[in-house]
């Protein structure tokens, strides 16, 4: 049961790790798609990602130890489940259920079963799709046990059942059936046409383009640092050098860097281009009203968190300031609006 429970727990973490990942991309192509956020449609795909961490987990862990890995066998007679059923009634009768291999059946028919699901209102597929999906996923965890992670082990450390594939694909089948029960409208991810409608610009909203823009750039750090880290190891640099602090400085620079090339170039974050905001007018030139657009955003707040001793402090202020001035200041322009002069607009206005 503990190990049950650690699988679980680590697709769950997988899962939240590929969202975060996952999550400015997400917002960019919902705005673009559907013309704005969904919370329940992102929660959906939340637990989709965690629900396919959840099938790698369950079927391919624990790794075991190769010294002690005993060679698992093979079973190529379909439908050799109905013996084990027959069997199972003949021993239990209406206690049957509680049969480990009766357990075990049902087991691989509810594991694939959100498979389908997930096909038909996220991914807009039908039954077809589902068997041919739900089999070539089954296909590829036994082949991949089969072959002992695909040469990682001498022999399978897990049994191939050709049942296995059988009860999969009846799983997504079944899956795709129940997911009949979700409106045709919330299925898949069709272009809303009134997607390039401009919207009202809402707190919400706002507070959404500033999350984005505080996530990207915090993993834009962080992948820079880990490469930076990395470089440093092959490199065999001292080991004063690699003590994680020269990389942490590679990253907050790259971070702020890159976020300032996008307002230079576009005159918008990466937050603001993923809601589709953007600031215009006011009365200084784009080449002055950009620079100051970053440094009351994004840029700013990055620089004092990157500032030793109490700037710490004062980024922490100023974080707090922006979150405030969204909610009293005219359309919501915030900091950034306020430095720069300019004023915020729906993107979609001027297309």
């Amino acid at each position: 049961m503990d190990e049950q429970i650690f699988l679980g727990a680590l697709a769950v973490t997988l899962g939240a790790v590929a969202g975060v990942l996952l999550f400015v991309p997400f917002v960019a192509l919902s705005y673009r798609r559907r013309g704005g956020f969904g919370l329940g449609r992102f929660v959906l795909w939340g637990a989709a990602l965690i629900y396919l961490m959840a099938v790698w987990t369950y079927t391919l862990l624990p790794l075991p130890d190769p010294e002690a890995i005993r060679c698992a066998g093979v079973n190529l007679d379909p439908f050799a489940f109905a013996d084990d059923i027959r069997e199972a009634v003949g021993r239990r009768g209406r206690g049957a259920l509680s049969d480990p291999a009766v357990l075990q059946l049902l087991l691989n028919v509810l594991l694939f079963v959100p498979l389908g699901f997930f096909l038909r209102v996220l991914g807009g597929r039908g039954i077809l799709v589902a068997v041919l999906v739900g089999l070539g996923v089954s296909a590829l965890v036994e082949a991949t046990q089969l072959s002992g992670v695909w040469g990682l082990y001498p022999c399978a450390y897990r049994v191939f059942d050709v049942d296995d594939l059988l009860t999969n694909t009846l799983g997504a089948v079944l899956g795709s059936v129940l997911a009949l029960l979700v409106p045709r409208r919330h299925w898949g991810t069709p272009r809303f046409p009134d997607a390039e409608e401009p919207r009202p610009i809402t707190r919400s909203r706002r507070y959404l383009a500033m999350a984005c823009d505080a996530l990207g750039a915090w993993l834009t750090g962080i992948a820079a640092s880990v490469v930076f880290q990395v470089a440093l190891y092959l490199l065999g640099a001292h080991a004063a050098m690699r003590d994680g602090t020269a990389a942490g400085v590679v990253g907050t620079t790259t971070a702020i860097v890159v976020w300032l090339i996008v307002v230079l170039a576009t005159g918008r974050t990466v937050g603001d281009l993923a809601v589709q905001l953007r600031f215009t007018g006011g009365p200084l030139p784009p080449a002055l009203a950009r620079p100051l657009r970053f440094a009351g955003g994004i840029g700013g707040y990055l620089v004092l968190l990157a500032l030793p001793g109490a700037w710490g402090l004062v980024a922490g202020v100023f974080a707090v300031a922006s979150l405030v001035l969204v909610l009293t200041t005219p359309d919501r322009r915030g900091l950034p609006g306020v430095v720069s002069g300019q004023r915020l607009v729906d993107a979609r206005a001027e297309r």
